[in-house]
């Protein structure tokens, strides 16, 4: 094999094996700014104050798993340029997490191959309830997308590569939520304020947690930043990203005041796996 072949290969199998994971967005409910333009105490100056509902992406190889589909979910995959997606996770029902549905149909159109959902009982339902056209034929439409049983372990692949990912319900105020924890490296946990014993150690040691923030005050369904402060230093995980960030928490405000080992999240921001 020539040695240029040879170099080839080896970035071919480097960028194949890659997995990022990428927030493409990191705002609560309303996001920031909200629909009437409100920043709250968020200089509007500062891009990374802009941010829409929470979505993420995990991308391996050729592949794309994307993690919720917020209601600003056409403008993301627009500016990460994303132009396909191979399964979609659910963490849970709530409308900032699920009301971008439609936007998944140009990628059935694409391949003409139903989108695997993965979800809990309680999401499926609300899906189902809600789009219903999304997963069976309605008048002149396809049905786009195929609702699969969520697994505390399961695994995602394609031809080359393969991600492990353990879902781990957490408490989101009356309401269960989902956490995924991939390749026992990284934690996504967007919506979230009580973690149940049991699960505990799966959380430790991990390369990154990604953790809703919601804002300073005390909320009785989402984590404040007093509380990941708490839960940081009994998991110790190698970095902290802070996401679901409300109006009230500016970024600059956040670096100024966060420890090195913690960041804020901002739309569009990778780490690699």
């Amino acid at each position: 094999m020539k040695w240029t072949q040879l170099v080839q290969k080896i970035l071919i199998n480097f960028f194949l094996m890659n997995f990022k994971f990428t927030l493409l967005g990191t705002g609560s409910s309303m996001g920031v700014p909200r629909p009437d333009g409100f920043f709250g105490k968020c200089n509007p100056k500062n891009k990374k104050n802009y941010r829409t509902r929470c979505s993420a992406l995990i991308s391996y190889g050729k592949s794309n798993v994307l993690i919720d589909t917020s209601p600003d979910l056409r403008q993301q995959l627009l500016n990460k340029n994303v132009k396909s997606i191979d399964q979609v996770l659910y963490t849970h029902m709530h409308a900032d997490q699920t009301h971008g549905i439609n936007d998944l149909r140009i990628f059935y159109l694409k391949k003409r191959k139903k989108i695997p959902v993965y979800c809990d009982k309680l999401t499926a339902n609300y899906l189902n309830k809600n789009f219903s056209y999304c997963f069976k034929k309605k008048y002149d439409y396809p049905a786009f997308l195929s609702l699969r049983n969520l697994k505390k372990n399961f695994q995602l692949h394609n031809s080359r590569n393969k991600i492990n990912i353990k879902a781990i319900k957490i408490k989101h105020g009356l309401i269960d939520t989902i956490a995924y924890v991939i390749n026992k490296k990284l934690a996504y946990i967007s919506d979230a304020n009580k973690f149940y014993q049991k699960d505990f150690n799966s959380f430790k040691g991990l390369k990154y947690l990604i953790i809703d923030c919601l804002r300073y005050d005390k909320h009785p369904s989402h984590f404040n930043l007093e509380d990941v402060l708490r839960i940081v230093n009994i998991l110790r995980p190698k970095k902290t990203i802070l996401t679901n960030l409300h109006s009230d928490l500016d970024y600059n405000k956040l670096l100024k005041i966060l420890p090195n080992n913690i960041l804020p999240g901002y739309d569009g921001l990778s780490v690699n796996l």
